[in-house]
This record gives structure tokens, sequence and C-alpha cells, in this order.
């Protein structure tokens, strides 16, 4: 049996923190899906950080690129203006869901502009179904070009951040309109249960985010005291605390080194602060790294720490675990679902130092209950994030939805009604 042929949309594809929805992508093409990547806009170079980023961006189809040559966005409206029921329904619904105000009403017509040319590009390339990633503006561009065409689409919706602003993002009509919702956690889809009328949380399936356990090889058992930290530099990732509770064990462990792969807004600030704590020699700002390089990172670090006040799933805990490398994180939002406390990595309050402090500190000390630890998480992993696993459900749940078949599972493994 041929499998549908796709497309992936988000708002910028690749990039350097999404590296979740390139093995996903990767993982359908190996199913035998021909999958077609699409991106709202250019990514930009410093995404571009390894030879896998760089292939992908190469073949990735950019909308606004397109949207910018007068002669095809008329060309791709015209077409759709051809069914005019069609196309005052779509445009009304852009107008109907836009959020409130005139420049809320102006983005949404944009947005239905560069749908309409996302919308005959997939209809040229033969695409029988569009994904969505992120839930935000592409997601809307995503939903346009569903009623512009008739295009059977879906999306995979992550937060926090989306939950932040729901009503802004309209996130209940897109759960009614999607064909199915791909939620990252159990507390994800909990939170768009909020907002999704009750008539359509049958379609709201939990499919993890994941890695490729087998890049993330264990290593033999490490010996000295580095920390590692990977993400966007940005408040929402509480780097100020990581960096107060190494100053606070800097003199218990001299050799202590944290290393921060990743870069962001808050950078220059906290470079300041690592200078004005006399930690240069100790902390270390490494910038974006490819998925090779952070992977060997992973291989030389002792602990992964990441201190977030507001998280979906992090993909990074996942590689960590699976690296065998004991975790230090927050308890927040479907963090719990990946990391249970003593059990494969600590668990500590959001934005306390004090607590973050004593748990590193507790496995700084104790290189048995780092192995317990390690050997725990990666179990964890494979059983239930495994990034080729996670693909092959998503893709029941294209093919199910494209034949007009019901799912009645919130997991594979998970029989029952949702």
């Amino acid at each position: 049996m041929s499998l549908p042929k796709i497309a992936y949309l988000t708002g910028e594809y690749p990039r350097a923190s999404d590296t979740f929805i390139q093995r996903e992508v990767t993982n359908l093409r190996a199913l035998g899906h021909e999958v077609l990547t699409c991106s709202i806009r250019t990514t930009g170079a410093e995404h571009l950080v390894g030879p896998e980023q760089r292939e992908e961006h190469a073949r990735t189809f950019k909308v606004l690129d397109a949207v910018r040559n007068p002669v095809t966005t008329l060309k791709a409206h015209w077409r759709w203006m051809k069914t005019p029921g069609r196309y005052l329904s779509a445009l009304g619904s852009a107008w109907r869901t836009a959020p409130k105000g005139i420049k809320g009403r102006l983005y949404n017509l944009i947005y239905f502009v560069e749908a309409g040319v996302l919308a005959a590009k997939l209809a040229d390339e033969g695409v029988t179904h569009l994904h969505n990633h992120i839930a935000k503006a592409s997601c809307t561009v995503a939903m346009l070009a569903g009623e512009l065409s008739g295009l059977r689409w879906s999306f995979t919706i992550h937060g926090p951040d989306i939950f932040f602003e729901p009503h802004h993002w309209r996130i209940d009509e897109k759960a009614a309109r999607a064909a199915f919702v791909s939620c990252i956690s159990h507390f994800c889809r909990s939170q768009l249960m909020c907002f999704a009328d009750a008539q359509h949380w049958h379609k709201l399936h939990i499919v993890h985010c994941g890695v490729d356990p087998s890049r993330y090889a264990p290593k033999p058992v490490r010996t000295g005291l580095t920390a590692l930290f990977v993400g966007r530099m940005a408040g929402v990732k509480g780097v100020p605390i990581l960096i107060d509770a190494v100053a606070r064990l800097s003199k218990t462990y001299p050799d202590l080194t944290l290393r921060l792969v990743g870069d962001g807004p808050d950078r220059e600030a906290l470079e300041a602060e690592v200078a004005k704590r006399g930690l240069q020699e100790r902390v270390k700002f490494l910038g974006y790294k490819s998925q090779a390089e952070v992977a060997e990172e992973l291989a030389q670090a002792d602990v992964f720490v990441l201190p977030s006040f507001a998280e979906g799933v992090p993909v990074v805990l996942m590689e960590a675990m699976a690296s065998q490398v004991p975790v230090v994180t927050t308890r927040i939002a479907g963090v719990p679902e990946l990391v249970e406390d003593g059990v494969n990595g600590r668990l500590v309050p959001p934005g306390d130092v004090d607590a973050f402090a004593e748990a590193l500190d507790a496995l700084l000390s104790d290189a048995d209950l780092r192995r317990t630890y390690s050997a725990a998480g990666r179990a964890k992993v494979v059983a239930e994030y495994d990034a080729a696993q996670e693909a092959k459900w998503l893709s029941e749940l294209i093919v199910s939805y494209g034949e007009g078949r019901s799912v009645t599972s919130l997991r594979p493994s998970e029989e029952g009604t949702p």
C-alpha cells in the first residue's frame, strides 16, 4: 500500500532549536511517505548549524518567497476563485477567526494570501495531507489552506506559550477544523481540552516528540564534574537560577564547570552576570551546535541541567536521558511524564535556587546515584520517546483519518475511547 504524500509546515524550517521536527520528517520518509517541507519564512543562517539543516533548508518550499512574486500570488488565488463559494467561505473564516483589532484582522488577511499560494503549491505537488507544528501563525495558514482547497490537515500543539494566548491563536477553531490534533503530552492535551469543544476531544491524540536512542549510545562512566545546559538564552529557561546554583557549589566542587549550548536574546546579559560573579573560567557559552555536536557534548557531561519556568516536554531532556546523563530539571507541565523524581532524575520546584542547588549537589556527590538515574532514564526514553515509533503512530493517524476510519486510542498502547 502506498502511503499518502504529506506536507509539513512551520514558521521557520529547519531550525537548530526544533530538531525534533526534522527527526519526525526523516522518520516519516523512512516509513515510505513522501514529505514536502514548507516554511513560512526563510530560516536564518544561524540555525543552519549542520549538514542536515542545510540539506533540509535547500529542499524546503518558502511560502513568503513565493508570495513576493505577484504573478505567482495572483495565479494561485485565481485558481481558488474558480470555486467562489469555497473561496468566500475561507475568506470569511480568515475574518472571523482573526485576533481582535485592526492589526489582528490585517494579519489574518495576510495569512489568507499566504494560504492561497501554499494551497496551490500543495495541489501541484499532489499532497493529500498537510501537518503543522507549533499551532500559531503558520497553523492559521494551514487552516486557511485547508478551507481554500479542501485539503485535509492536522497540527501538533506543544505549549506552553500557545496556552498563554489561546484566544488570540484561536486554538478552539483550529481543533474543531483539523482532521486530528497531535498533543505532545497528557498535560498538553488537557490544556487544549480547556478551550476545544468537548465534541472534538476524541480526535486529540498524544504523539510524543522523540529522539533516536541509537544516536545517543551510552558512553563509559564519566569521571569529571561537567554540567551541561542546552536551550535558548531566554528568560523562560531560567538560566540565572543555574548560574546562581553553580556559584553556590563552586567552593564545594572546585572543578565544576557549566557548558551552555544555545543562543538567544538574553545571552549578553547572562555573560555579563557570569563576568560579574567571576565565573568566566567555570561557565562557558558555546552558542548553537549541530545535532552531532550536541551528542558529543552529552557524551562528555556528568549532569544535564534545565531550570526552566515553562516547557512542553523538552526534547533536550530526552537526548540527555538517552545518553545516560542524569538530569536535574523543574516540575512543570508535561516534564513529570518524562522525568520521575527519584527514579530517573530529579525534579525541583521552578524558580527555587535552593532546591536546584541541593539536587545538583546530590548528583555531583554520588556516582552510584548518577548511574542509577542514567540507566533508568535511558530505559524510559527507549520505551516511550523513540522518534521512529512516534512517527509510526503519527503515520497511522494520518492514514486512518485519511481513510475515514475512527481512531479510539490516545496512544498506540492505550485502548479505549479518549
